[in-house]
């Protein structure tokens, strides 16, 4: 059985392209998990996630209806993904409102735009619904290309600004009184966050985007001490568990972003359990 996998896999170019968007996939999804895990951030993500159904929509609805062609539905999901992060950080930095209240709105009224669009569209919308609930193997070359722009530029970012993040996401208001300008590395984590959000759309759908997004990274701290080795942790499970859960699914023909899930929490669960032997 395994050999048939392994087989179809050297054959067949469309489960290329998924290995590879996992894989492309794990590296922002460890750097970007693992802040967001320690500045416990995940329903913002959630929020930033569930908004990108909007752009997904009014993406698919300008080409469908009105033949603007040159935008594609991931480059809608990129839009939405980052006005989100542009507008939680916002109301959250200048009008001081609870953050839960303005996520939970930001939720709401994406997903809420998306279906709107989607029904003012005519025809099938079965790729759309593709992001929802996530098919890895439905990843095309001009998305990888996108997902290798958009996890580069995560890098480079994280790369030139790992002090200030690392600083905002352990301690806000102590780096506030070293000087650290606190509200403009928010948004720059929320900017990441939204990149990668999208790049993880692809493979396991919006859905289930904020488990990916979180529980490789919530594993590797179990174990890691510094948040270098917590990122490399994550990125090597995430990357570990994105090809597994593609490889368990192919045979059975089980939806793969579920599987990868459900691999996800089964690491975690281990990861937990052993944790709490050897503690």
């Amino acid at each position: 059985m395994l050999s048939e996998t392994l087989a179809a896999f050297a054959e067949h170019r469309f489960l290329q392209y998924a290995l590879l968007a996992g894989l492309l996939a794990a590296v922002p999804c460890g750097v970007v998990g693992s802040w967001v895990v320690i500045r416990r951030i995940s329903y913002m993500a959630g929020g930033i996630s569930h908004s990108v159904l909007a752009g997904l929509g009014f993406a698919h609805w300008l080409r469908t209806v009105h033949g603007v062609q040159w935008i594609t539905p991931m480059g809608g999901a990129v839009g939405a993904a980052l006005l989100s992060a542009l507008i939680i950080g916002w109301v959250g930095v200048h009008l001081r409102q609870r953050e839960d209240t303005v996520i939970g709105a930001v939720w709401s009224t994406g997903m809420a735009l998306g279906v709107v669009f989607i029904a003012l569209t005519p025809g099938y919308t079965t790729d759309l619904m593709s992001y929802l609930f996530g098919n890895i193997l439905m990843v095309a070359a001009r998305d990888l290309w996108l997902m290798a722009g958009l996890a580069g530029a995560v890098l480079v970012v994280a790369g030139l600004f790992h002090r200030q993040l690392l600083a905002v996401s352990f301690d806000a208001e102590f780096a506030e009184l070293q000087g650290v300008a606190v509200g403009r590395f928010t948004y720059l984590l929320l900017l990441l966050t939204a990149l990668t959000v999208v790049v993880l759309v692809s493979v396991v759908g919006i859905i289930l985007v904020i488990a990916l997004l979180t529980l490789p990274a919530a594993t590797a701290n179990l174990f890691a001490r510094r948040l270098g080795r917590m990122m490399a942790g994550a990125v090597a499970l995430c990357a570990a568990i994105t090809v597994g859960g593609l490889v368990l699914s192919y045979g059975p023909d089980l939806p793969a972003g579920a599987v990868t899930i459900l691999l996800a929490g089964a690491v975690w669960f281990a990861a937990a359990g052993l944790r709490r032997r050897t503690s």
